[in-house]
């Protein structure tokens, strides 16, 4: 079998002496700390660990998930592992049609899968906790809650595979359900029957055999054409490259749909196929099945494969067809433009079995002139009859929250100008729909908030009406100027407008997990402050009562006494910017004066220069930091000046990215001259970091201004002609702006960055856009010109760095390198470091 592993050799890479080498049988590791001369061989390199107390806090065990029954009766809490050890990231991998792969269980990549390993139960109302007994050393994902509430499902990594188990609430007790025969190759592999009694699972097949053995000379070329043919794709990760994936996909990825019951036999659905979705009616009665078949493409992920949508009953019958679509790599490239024909089908939620799909009307094209951009159809069981249109939309269908037979609410958005558009629709009476409201949904101040949705008894979640079906009851995060205060609140249906039920109190960060009654009188909430961690609590809005649930502490008390507030400032056009400032333990300003600082950030695009400009204090919020989190660098006595808001306006109807570099030039020098005038950084220590789009950022900074001695930017893209049919917020090819794609890439101002510059990213990027051969060129366009430069490659990690060494090693290089070019850096213009 010829398995595309991580165990590939990384570039050749040299920057301040850095060379990848082997630690241990086949797995690559960036380099220990060296200067040496340019082209000189380190040693074999090892992981390193960065300074206490960082270390001890990236050991502490992370606190459980929790999630209340849909019954409202049980707390579960669900146990994760902490980052992992490297040697789960080193298991095989496969990349296929866009999704990462376990051959050995045929679920996702160990770099994508999140593990749980326990879970306790514990009644809502008071009573002992009982915890789940799994086999040893258990870890398990996507676990649900049956309808009833009553028994949670879960699929259990074994060595051959995933088992699906199922919890007696009752009891406590797990038991086996299948054997490792799960396929959750294209996310979770079960779904509950709505009424409680089973499952919909797909399987491997029982016959499929070995893997397909690819390990063979090629046959002949690997060949594509197109003749003339419109296909613009974004830069898709993972897609198939040859007829061995296409062999590879096939065996992986189909699977065997079956009605597995709580007791008795399993019940398979119709034949084998590649199922990427499949969901009972609310009514149990019928099957909704998205399968994709050939000819499969190398240039879209199978999301976009030639697909069949259709209902069957629940022996594999076929009802009714829905959508056989063609091969979508013809959308355009702009970020409302979709497929043509069925998508978006679905069930409603609030009936029995009626189908709900989007159809555009513009043939998928926002340059289109139409009236029209999306229509909503409906069609009822047994589906014979002509589909009835719900509603004509004039931007696109965003979703839609169902709630009775007479009430839903539907929303549409526009992305070139950031509009949102609600209406009230009366699915009973197709055609009938009213604007309840519009808003700019980047406009966080005046967020009416959305519709509570409650689970009803068969599992399908419906907004929750109060006052005899005149009010619903809505949650928002209640962003102020002061801080984010969430809410309960009561919608109007026939106005809009709402009333406020309950809003987290002064000091406090307090979120709704669940309400425990019809009217939302007492909720299931989870509570912090400044000095208090997460806990979950009952509220009683009446009396004001609330009784804890949990208590967990202080998973990184080392930073409990780390000062923190927000800070506010405007750049030279008055746009109002804000960040997050953060000192170390113990600073004083007057006694040690200014401080060594790094300022972490990304971009952010607005049509709106007042919305781009609103502020939210953070002083309500418990903030620890995690994984590869800069703010460890606190702990080393650095200033930090997080998340700076670093808008991107496009004004009078002009793109935001055509004056992407001035704009960025301002908002970092409003940022910089604001800290400094505080007293509380050097202008000469001061560096620039981000991750991403951040990483983008910080690159630009470096070659544009003088503002930092030093950045670091992990993850990035820094040639945005590699990226030629949009990026970020970015919609137009490279061929419609190539002045705006060229004067956004640092690449090609890579001669002017004259500070040093430390570069990170994960070796396996899965991230559309930060191909791991942006950092390769960059870090060679960078030495070619003589720049200061380490580049760092990750093996096995993705976009996000998970294992454990991993994450520590970054961490300790970042430390050494701002330790060598910030906080011991002289005055510019001084003796070099």
């Amino acid at each position: 079998m010829r398995i595309r592993s991580h165990r590939r050799p990384a570039p050749a890479l040299v920057a301040l002496a850095l060379a990848v080498g082997l630690a241990g049988p086949q797995v690559f590791v960036p380099s220990a700390w060296a200067q040496a001369p340019a082209q000189t061989t380190a040693a074999a390199p090892v992981y390193q660990q960065p300074p206490a107390p960082i270390p001890a806090i990236l050991d502490a065990a992370p606190t459980p998930l929790p999630s209340v029954s849909p019954d409202r009766k049980t707390l579960a809490l669900f146990e994760r592992t902490n980052l992992p050890p490297i040697a789960e990231l080193a298991e095989p991998m496969l990349r296929l049609g866009g999704y990462r792969i376990n051959p050995r269980n045929n679920g996702p990549a160990n770099s994508r899968a999140s593990w749980l390993t326990g879970i306790s139960l514990q009644p809502v109302e008071g009573g002992p906790v009982r915890q789940v007994a799994l086999p040893a050393d258990a870890r398990f994902l996507s676990p649900s809650w049956s309808p009833d509430g009553r028994s949670i499902a879960l699929a259990l990594d074994r060595p051959t595979g995933l088992e699906l188990w199922v919890v007696d609430v009752a009891t406590a007790r797990a038991r086996k359900l299948t054997e490792a025969r799960v396929n959750a190759a294209t996310g979770a592999g079960d779904s509950w029957l709505p009424d409680s009694s089973g499952l919909i699972v797909r399987l491997t097949p029982a016959d499929r055999g070995a893997a397909p053995n690819t390990d063979h000379a090629p046959t002949g070329p690997i060949v594509e054409e197109s003749r003339g043919r419109t296909a613009p794709t974004r830069t898709y990760q993972d897609l198939l490259s040859d007829a061995g994936d296409e062999a590879l996909f096939d065996h992986y990825f189909t699977s065997q749909l079956a009605v597995v019951p709580l007791s008795g036999a399993a019940r398979m659905i119709g034949a084998p196929g590649v199922v990427l979705g499949a969901s009972a009616s609310p009514d149990g009665r019928y099957l909704l099945q998205t399968r994709v078949k050939r000819p499969y493409s190398y240039n879209v992920p199978a999301a976009l494969f030639p697909t069949e949508v259709f209902v069957t009953d629940l022996t594999g019958r076929m009802v009714h067809s829905v959508a056989d679509l063609p091969l979508r790599d013809d959308i355009p490239s702009a970020f409302d433009a979709v497929a043509t024909g069925p998508r978006s089908v679905q069930w409603r939620d609030d009936a029995d079995a009626t189908l709900v799909w989007v159809e555009a009307q513009d043939g998928g094209d926002i340059r289109r002139e139409a009236e029209v951009r999306d229509r909503v159809f409906s069609l009822t069981a047994p589906f014979t009859g002509t589909p009835a249109t719900l509603i004509d939309l004039k931007e696109r269908f965003a979703g839609v929250d169902w709630g009775d037979a007479d009430t839903a609410i539907l929303t549409s958005r526009w992305f070139n100008t950031r509009h949102e558009t609600r209406y009230l629709i009366d699915p009973s009476k197709p055609g009938t729909g009213r604007v309840l409201l519009e808003r700019n949904y980047q406009d966080r101040y005046n967020d009416p908030g959305s519709p509570l949705l409650e689970p009803n008894g068969r599992g399908r979640s419906l907004m929750q009406f109060i006052d005899g079906g005149r009010r619903i009851l809505t949650q928002g995060a209640g962003a102020t100027r002061q801080g984010s205060y969430p809410f309960l609140a009561a919608m109007d249906l026939q106005t809009g407008q709402s009333e406020r039920l309950w809003t987290s109190a002064p000091g406090e960060y307090e979120t709704l997990v669940a309400t425990l009654d019809d009217e939302g009188r007492r909720l299931v909430t989870r509570r912090e402050t400044k000095v208090l961690p997460p806990n979950i609590q009952i509220r009683d809005r009446a009396s004001g009562a609330v009784t804890p649930l949990t208590a967990f502490s202080d998973p990184a008390p080392q930073l409990a006494n780390v000062s923190r507030r927000q800070i506010t400032y405007s750049r030279a056009d008055g746009v109002q910017l804000s960040g997050t400032l953060y000192l170390p333990e113990g600073y004083d300003k007057d006694r040690d004066g200014p401080l060594p600082l790094v300022l972490w950030a990304s971009p952010a695009e607005f049509t709106d220069a007042a919305v781009a400009g609103q502020v939210v204090d953070t002083d309500n919020r418990f903030v620890r930091p995690g994984g590869i989190s800069h703010l460890f660098l606190l702990t080393q006595g650095y200033a930090m000046l997080d998340n700076p808001t670093m808008p991107i306006i496009g004004k009078d109807g002009a793109e935001p990215n055509d004056t992407y570099i001035e704009q960025l030039k301002a908002n970092a020098e409003a940022a910089v001259m604001a800290v400094v005038d505080l007293g509380v950084a050097d202008r000469d220590r001061i560096a620039v970091g981000g991750h991403s789009y951040g990483a983008f950022m910080t690159a630009n900074l470096l070659a544009h201004t003088d503002l930092f001695r030093t950045g670091i930017a992990r993850s990035g893209a820094y040639n945005r002609t590699l990226t030629p049919f949009g990026f970020q917020s970015e919609q137009r090819t490279y061929w419609e702006a190539p002045e705006t794609y060229n004067a956004m890439s640092p690449f090609a101002f890579a001669d002017k960055v004259n500070e040093p510059i430390l570069l990170i990213h994960g070796q396996d990027d899965d991230n559309s856009g930060t191909f791991p051969v942006q950092s390769e060129r960059f870090y060679a366009a960078l030495k070619g010109n003589g720049a200061t430069v380490r580049y760092v490659v990750l093996p096995l990690e993705a976009h996000g760095y998970r294992a454990r060494e991993s994450v520590g090693h970054t961490l300790w290089e970042m430390t050494r390198w701002l330790d060598q070019y910030v906080k011991t850096a002289p005055p510019r213009g001084g003796a070099a470091q």
